[in-house]
């Protein structure tokens, strides 16, 4: 799928870029999860198809931070019509060979979107590497007409508090969330609106499924309008 690149699009967050335009790790990224990042793939991306099938009616998906396309790719197989944004042109262009759902390259904070133009909007560890958070999930509440799906490593967890002491990209440049962090800003992206939230943690040590207990090393948040 080709890759669309609108004129003008802004930065990541303060040292983020380095962390994703490097095109050496966009490729090691994806092999990450032929490898090692087996079992927190499965865990999470079923986590996350539970959460979006909380959205009753959605099929057309708007993956914000969809870079290389390996969820994308994991939900057009599951009969979902994906389309992707990313700031990283080595993301993308690691993304299109593999069969990556078509993507354009976007500013998260500022989406090429009408409002309501797409039914969910999807974001999957993409609030940790983005300027403003706050701005990037009004954005992704102002262009969905049904709710939004996020996805993000749990600064609570195991995982989250060696993240927060690594110094190498891409974590260096990474912020972990709570769950109580997600849902607040959930709220303050909402404005008022009427809205479901549901949320699950899962990547427990010995547990293969999704709890509802803060402290799972990857959080599941689903937003439905009421």
């Amino acid at each position: 799928m080709p890759v669309v690149a609108p004129t003008g699009y802004g930065t990541l967050r303060t040292g983020a870029p380095s962390a994703f335009t490097d095109p050496v790790r966009a490729a090691s990224y994806e092999a990450w999860y032929a490898g090692p990042g087996r079992r927190p793939d499965r865990l999470e991306t079923a986590l996350l198809e539970r959460l979006l099938e909380d959205l009753p009616g959605a099929r057309l998906v708007l993956e914000i931070g969809s870079g290389t396309g390996h969820f994308g790719r994991f939900f057009v197989a599951r009969g979902f019509q994906v389309i992707g944004i990313d700031l990283s042109l080595p993301m993308l262009l690691t993304s299109t060979p593999l069969g990556g759902p078509p993507a354009a390259l976007a500013d998260a904070h500022r989406l090429p979107c009408g409002d309501g133009s797409v039914d969910v909007s999807l974001l999957v560890a993409t609030l940790a590497f983005v300027s403003d958070p706050a701005v990037v999930l009004a954005e992704a509440a102002r262009v969905a007409r049904i709710g939004m799906v996020v996805g993000a490593l749990n600064r609570l967890s195991r995982l989250g508090r060696r993240i927060s002491h690594r110094t190498e990209e891409p974590w260096r440049s990474a912020t972990p969330f709570s769950v109580a962090d997600l849902i607040h800003l959930a709220h303050g992206a909402l404005r008022g609106r009427k809205h479901v939230v549901r949320w699950r943690t899962t990547l427990w040590p010995l547990w293969p499924h999704p709890l509802p207990l803060p402290w799972g090393d990857f959080i599941g948040v689903s937003v439905r309008w009421a």
